[in-house]
């Protein structure tokens, strides 16, 4: 963090002109269940790293990550996993709108470290109760925040419980502000919550994935160790409208990967995240000409396919 501050902020310190959004370690927190406490004040947990032992709470959460430099700043919340009990979705989900109390006052009293406004997202929570999520969407509207977030999916739960939940909430949240579903997910998951009314995503999927050789392509999903792309020099994604999706062919990336070479995760991570972006830049234009429907319900089924 003292090198942070002292490059002036993420944004400098990584040459970045575009907005940076973090995590308050909610999230982080849930991952690391075996070795946490979860109080009212916060959560102490031990390091994954070094075993060392920390605690979280909303004020330390909300300092982070003004120090961070963060334009959109998440608030600290308990994520539940999935399945829980009806009672235990109900407290977390409670703790969590009195933790968001805590993080809107520490960000009212702070001021941002770079001159430059910093915005907290609320996060909705309930688990798939859809009582628990009406009633949480309903707390986080009366906020008043810049934008909202709905939390807590993609956690195991069936794509069906997702997509009802981020029903609830989109109903309940307000139109004319950002609608952000953390953690999501799959080509197809996006553009069915898009239908929703979400509006923005963030999920670690594209690169993951591709590190471990898996491309989305308009075809399908490729994986590229497979023996069959031994001999094909067809481009990674003939459909596709990058350089990157033209320029390798599916043999050449396929013997990246099993020769062990770095560049081969490198290639294949700018391949999934230009093909994300290129998905989101087309459900734009789809939503403006009034396609979107008829495209999403023609495209998704290509998108499941495994080729």
């Amino acid at each position: 963090m003292e090198i942070l501050e002292e490059a002036g902020g993420l944004h400098k310190f990584m040459n970045w002109d575009k907005p940076i959004l973090t995590d308050s370690g909610g999230y982080q927190v849930y991952s690391l269940a075996k070795s946490r406490k979860i109080t009212e004040d916060g959560v102490t947990f031990q390091s994954h790293i070094d075993g060392s032992r920390q605690f979280f709470s909303p004020e330390s959460a909300m300092d982070t990550q003004r120090q961070i430099g963060a334009d959109i700043i998440m608030a600290f919340d308990e994520c539940p996993p999935y399945p829980c009990e009806y009672k235990y979705a109900r407290e977390s989900m409670e703790m969590t709108h009195r933790w968001l109390d805590r993080c809107m006052a520490r960000m009212a009293e702070t001021e941002p470290h770079y001159g430059y406004d910093q915005m907290l997202f609320p996060i909705v929570q309930g688990s798939t109760f859809p009582d628990l999520r009406k009633a949480s969407a309903h707390a986080i509207a009366e906020r008043g925040a810049e934008g909202n977030a709905i939390g807590g999916l993609s956690v195991g739960e069936p794509h069906e419980e997702m997509y009802a939940s981020v029903a609830i909430c989109t109903e309940v949240l307000p139109e004319d502000k950002p609608r952000y579903l953390m953690g999501v997910g799959t080509p197809a998951n996006l553009l069915e919550n898009i239908a929703l009314g979400v509006d923005m995503f963030d999920c670690v999927m594209p690169t993951r994935n591709a590190r471990n050789g898996m491309l989305f392509t308009r075809q399908g999903t490729v994986n590229m160790r497979n023996k069959k792309w031994e001999f094909d020099f067809s481009p990674l994604d003939p459909d596709g409208t990058a350089d990157v999706d033209q320029r390798y062919s599916r043999a050449y990336v396929r013997h990246l990967f099993r020769a062990g070479e770095l560049l081969a995760l490198q290639i294949a991570s700018v391949h999934n995240l230009v093909f994300y972006l290129d998905l989101m830049r087309e459900a734009r234009e789809r939503i403006a000409d009034g396609t979107f429907t008829a495209w999403k319900n023609s495209i998704i089924p290509i998108l499941e396919q495994r080729c």
